[in-house]
């Protein structure tokens, strides 16, 4: 399949999403994941997992990952979930989520050994996720994104408010945040079936405090096992940032004609006081950041 194929098949995909009724779209995926589950014994296991952050771009890297014609994606959507709130589900229906093994490879025969990947954006900050994956995945490559904290603050909250689950004003809701999430690391951590809504919705500052979780996840696995791209920069040159991943994963080079921005939510910029003191908030983690970029993020330049 030619890469042209690829993306135009992605776009329908998309298109056909927004055009299916909701209800429908839950029946599909039942259906879906039912079918998985049966014949879990003969599908991929994900050679990459995207864990965030998010709001970081994982769903424009994401569209970039489908259209390389030596991955096969996952079922019917992005995220899949398992090693944070759907942990509960036994291991069969996480593996039905992957493509079936001789099919994948028959697409792929062209160019390669294909691969798939799970893109689940809250991976990276749920405290129980990186040892999660390491310990159902060994050798899995985890990628994670990482951009300006303070913007990316900023539109989680656009974010939150737009799918109703944050009300207060920005300003409110980061003077909140430590409020609304005392204890819930610990509420996870002692009972790993509760599900924290403030912390999966609500850790506006937190969920940017990138280098601790790159380095849990790098404890569970391995520091080689890690890929960190800076957003901004992904965002400036996304062809040649794409080229480096697809390098570290042994892929060959694609080179996509278009790179689109996905989710970007525009509003009216922040206001410079706030800027500047949330960005005095990040200043700790972003110097521990630097250490593992091996560079100073864009951010701080």
């Amino acid at each position: 399949m030619t890469a042209g194929l690829t993306a135009r098949s992605t776009a329908v995909l998309r298109s056909t999403r927004d055009v299916v009724p909701d209800g429908a779209q839950n029946a599909i995926r039942t259906a879906t994941r039912a079918v998985g589950r049966a014949t879990s014994g003969v599908r991929m296991l994900p050679d990459l997992i995207v864990a965030g952050a998010q709001r970081c771009g994982t769903t424009t890297l994401y569209r970039l990952l489908v259209d390389h014609p030596a991955i096969v994606r996952p079922l019917f959507h992005k995220g899949i979930g398992y090693f944070d709130i759907g942990y509960d589900h036994p291991w069969s229906w996480y593996r039905g989520h992957f493509p079936v093994a001789p099919v994948a490879a028959a697409r792929t025969r062209r160019v390669g050994r294909p691969m798939t990947f799970d893109s689940s954006g809250y991976y990276m900050f749920h405290p129980l996720a990186a040892e999660r994956i390491a310990r159902h995945l060994p050798d899995v490559k985890v990628v994670t994104l990482v951009r300006d904290p303070v913007e990316r603050a900023f539109s989680a909250y656009k974010h939150e408010k737009a799918r109703g689950f944050e009300t207060e004003d920005f300003e409110t809701a980061l003077a909140l945040e430590d409020e609304r999430l005392a204890g819930e690391v610990e509420r996870i951590e002692a009972d790993p079936s509760y599900q924290s809504f403030h912390h999966r919705h609500h850790a506006y500052v937190g969920r940017g405090r990138y280098a601790e979780q790159i380095v849990r996840l790098q404890q569970a696995l391995s520091p080689e096992q890690v890929f960190v791209i800076d957003a901004n920069r992904f965002f400036a040159e996304p062809v040649e940032q794409f080229a480096r991943l697809q390098q570290w994963l042994g892929l060959p080079v694609h080179n996509p004609a278009k790179v689109e921005q996905a989710n970007a939510r525009p509003s009216k910029p922040m206001a410079d006081s706030l800027r500047s003191t949330l960005l005095e908030r990040f200043e700790a983690s972003d110097r521990e950041l630097t250490g593992i970029l091996g560079a100073t993020p864009s951010w701080r330049s």
